[in-house]
């Protein structure tokens, strides 16, 4: 009998050895299968997260060549979206700054890929020649005349302030450089019926709206000028401007700008491609309200207004 229970004992104790052996291998099998899944999870979670950035970081597309008037660069609008572009579309920005007259003369030659400029009626006509595909507005801001703060009163009437040029043949410099800001004068001059020829102070820098500026400041002459280099010179410029606003406000002083790609039936080897996404980008709402806050906070300001969609 002893024996007996002795027996039954012992198998007692072997089964539940081997009960608890079988449920500590189901324990470890189970941890290693959730180690497996967090371990498949996370691995999963890496990929997305590395797709995600990688689907974030546009793929280098090469250089967009653009043509544009010397406003877009001296106010320092370009050198703040030019990366902006390039992140977002993966182009890279490059420009070469000059008077809107030679920038289009660029695009007739097929030297680069896009024009932003502000004239629109040579730009329609870059457009009708068929040198242009099609233009779209983007911004505006106006012109100016500054100069010293006497004799000449400040006043929104630009027949005022051009007639007592005139009259008392007072310093003028002009840019003479066929630019838009050119064009707009000689057409404000044409529109008065007033002939700049007949003061003998007035003359032609040459040169760009920053050098132009630069020069009217040091004679202390009058100057027609866009507002946003006048205002960016202003606060920045290495030599103090000493010129004041003497006229703004009139209709006649409205600066549009527009963009157009070079057209690639006439210049196959353009990059029409990055000039339409160009377009696009700048003429979208993030972009334009980008363009529309640039300056307020360093001049009090902004340089340009959007008007992208209009028929301006």
């Amino acid at each position: 009998m002893r024996k007996k229970t002795v027996g039954m004992l012992l198998g007692m104790v072997m089964a539940l050895s081997l009960t608890a052996g079988c449920g500590g291998q189901s324990q470890e099998n189970h941890n290693d299968t959730a180690g497996e899944t967090g371990t498949q999870e996370q691995t999963a979670q890496e990929t997305e997260e590395s797709q995600d950035q990688e689907a974030s970081v546009q793929e280098d597309k090469g250089q967009l060549m653009m043509a544009t008037t010397t406003s877009t660069a001296d106010t320092g609008l370009l050198d703040y979206l030019a990366p902006i572009f390039q992140e977002d579309t993966g182009y890279e920005l490059l420009w070469d700054a000059v008077g809107t007259g030679e920038a289009l003369k660029m695009g007739e030659n097929g030297d680069v890929d896009i024009v932003l400029v502000h004239a629109k009626a040579s730009e329609e006509e870059f457009v009708n020649n068929g040198y242009g595909v099609e233009r779209f507005p983007v911004m505006y801001n106006d012109f100016i005349v500054v100069g010293p703060a006497e004799p000449i009163a400040a006043t929104e009437d630009i027949r005022t302030v051009f007639q007592q040029i005139i009259d008392e043949q007072l310093s003028f410099v002009s840019r003479g450089d066929d630019s838009g800001t050119d064009k707009k004068e000689k057409t404000i001059w044409a529109d008065l019926g007033l002939d700049p020829a007949q003061d003998p102070n007035y003359l032609e820098s040459g040169q760009g709206m920053g050098a132009t500026l630069t020069m009217a400041g040091e004679m202390q002459a009058y100057c027609l000028t866009d507002r946003g280099t006048y205002l960016k010179m202003k606060k920045d410029a290495d030599v103090p401007l000493d010129l004041e606003i003497v006229c703004q406000g009139d209709e006649n002083l409205l600066n549009q700008y527009g963009v157009i790609a070079v057209n690639p039936e006439k210049y196959p080897e353009v990059n029409n491609e990055g000039a339409n996404a160009f377009i696009e980008w700048i003429c979208s709402d993030e972009i334009q309200k980008l363009i529309g806050e640039y300056g307020v906070e360093e001049y009090g300001e902004a340089l340009f207004v959007p008007n992208a969609g209009t028929d301006a």
